[in-house]
């Protein structure tokens, strides 16, 4: 910064850099749902939603060309981040034959921490959808991210 002194700038302020007005960080829904969608494959029984053809699953997908369910493949999720607060709606699938039940609680608490964590927002409602089944794999068979 180059600040000249003249007649005219001896009584006048130079500027702020920085600021001194508190900023404000604005994390958008796209990226709360990417953290999601990667902290549910952290869940060693939870990965990829089924694929779905004009809003429906489609079971046995893999013959028509269309990729199947996988505990690899990121999930579907979608955010509303309101001020703090995040709102979470989020499809998986899960290896058969774990406890849906115990699987959907470890995904809404390991979901809700690892949002929290990195981002510092408050997660209010994770709405779990189990869209698949994916069977033939050993708990061991997952490979983690």
């Amino acid at each position: 910064m180059t600040l000249t002194t003249g007649p005219d700038s001896l009584n006048s302020t130079p500027p702020l850099t920085g600021g001194t007005r508190s900023g404000q960080i604005i994390i958008a829904d796209r990226v709360v749902e990417k953290i999601a969608a990667r902290a549910v494959l952290e869940v060693p029984d939870a990965g990829g939603a089924a694929p779905r053809v004009f809003g429906r699953a489609v079971p046995g997908a893999g013959h028509l060309g269309i990729r199947r369910s996988s505990l690899r493949q990121a999930p579907k999720a979608a955010a509303d981040v309101d001020g703090r607060t995040v709102y979470l709606n989020v499809a998986i699938s899960t290896r058969w034959p774990a406890s849906i039940a115990q699987v959907s609680t470890q995904v809404r608490e390991h979901v809700r921490t690892r949002v929290h964590d990195l981002t510092g927002l408050t997660v209010a409602e994770i709405r779990i959808t189990v869209t698949g089944l994916v069977t033939g794999l050993a708990p061991t068979d997952r490979v983690r991210p």
